[in-house]
């Protein structure tokens, strides 16, 4: 990419924008714009290829029927992959998360393959549904403050030897394996069961997709005032609720 441009991909918005995921986009096309980067941005609904070129490929969630078809859709195409290949950082949330996995449970019950970005294995919970404020500590690796978001999902995520958890929880349930964990990345590829949406609520996650894609250590400051008081918000109202 140019010194001052971001190809930024929203993916499937008509099958996967659930729990207002598109904010994601929103939020990191903003905070690019702040740093004076021109910004390309693309919304590929699930009739269109999706483009090889992208810098930023953002994932939402949707109900399992969708899941089903933006899975078998994005394994036809496999344009996804090759970008991933290309260097692309992807971020998905909640069903596109379980989509980058090996496999998940689909809409008929049945194990559906992923698309094998991320080492993960989804199934169906039996207990209760994961449901509320969730709380939790971002690997240290990663350099960022804790993780807010708003959890409803039913599935459950296995991580395998080569994925990382991207949080602890404090409160919630995150991946529903009741060790913790919440989320799942590797180098480039990102996942989490967290709305909100999530990257309104923890815009240093935004920065740092931001960073990956321009290959840069640092970005210039931009006001966060709003971003800090919804953080602080949610964070009060999950600790109280807690």
């Amino acid at each position: 990419m140019s010194d001052n441009s971001l190809r930024l991909v929203w993916i499937y918005p008509d099958l996967l924008s659930t729990y207002g995921d598109q904010g994601n986009a929103l939020v990191v096309e903003r905070r690019a714009r702040q740093r004076g980067l021109d910004v390309a941005r693309l919304d590929v609904r699930s009739d269109q290829p999706i483009p090889t070129s992208g810098d930023i490929y953002l994932i939402g969630g949707g109900e399992d029927r969708p899941q089903r078809l933006a899975a078998e859709r994005l394994r036809r195409d496999g344009h996804l992959y090759q970008a991933v290949q290309n260097g692309a950082i992807v971020f998905s949330v909640c069903a596109g998360y379980q989509i980058l996995g090996h496999e998940f449970i689909n809409d008929l019950g049945q194990r559906e393959p992923g698309l094998g970005l991320l080492d993960v294995v989804s199934v169906r919970g039996e207990g209760e549904r994961c449901v509320g404020d969730v709380l939790g500590d971002i690997d240290p690796r990663l350099g960022l403050p804790p993780l807010t978001g708003f959890e409803n999902h039913q599935g459950v995520t296995h991580l395998g030897p080569t994925a990382r958890p991207l949080a602890q929880v404090r409160q919630g349930r995150g991946n529903g394996t009741g060790d913790g964990t919440e989320g799942a990345y590797n180098d480039t590829v990102f996942g989490t069961y967290m709305h909100g949406p999530v990257l309104a609520r923890n815009p240093q996650i935004a920065d740092l997709l931001l960073k990956l894609a321009l290959d840069v250590n640092a970005l210039p400051p931009v006001d966060d005032r709003w971003y800090e008081a919804l953080r602080d918000e949610r964070i009060a109202a999950a600790q109280q609720s807690a």
